[in-house]
């Protein structure tokens, strides 16, 4: 990772699509680093890590069915701190 002090990255987050996919901003400590873009073409995810994307798919649909029905985005009780969408994530995972 080389260090940049370039004003351009330090503190903005930068689109991928601008990037191209050639490299990375990454922000440690207050300083900003830019890194190879990671190559994950050769990565093969296991039966758990599967069933764990799509249980995850599953709770980003439902959170969104209650984002877009004003009626029940109303009605859904959002823990302190945190939005209807976050929060119906939250417990779509801890209930399944």
């Amino acid at each position: 990772m080389a260090r940049t002090k370039n004003v351009l990255l330090t503190g903005f987050k930068v689109s991928k699509a601008v990037l191209e996919n050639q490299f990375v901003t990454k922000t440690k400590m207050g300083h900003a680093f830019l890194a190879k873009y990671p190559d994950m073409s050769n990565v093969v995810p296991s039966a758990s890590q599967l069933d764990e994307k799509s249980r995850f798919a599953a709770a980003v649909a439902y959170a969104r069915e209650i984002v877009n029905d004003p009626v029940r985005k109303e009605n859904y009780k959002a823990h302190p701190g945190s939005t209807v969408y976050h929060s119906a994530i939250k417990d779509y995972l801890k209930k399944r």
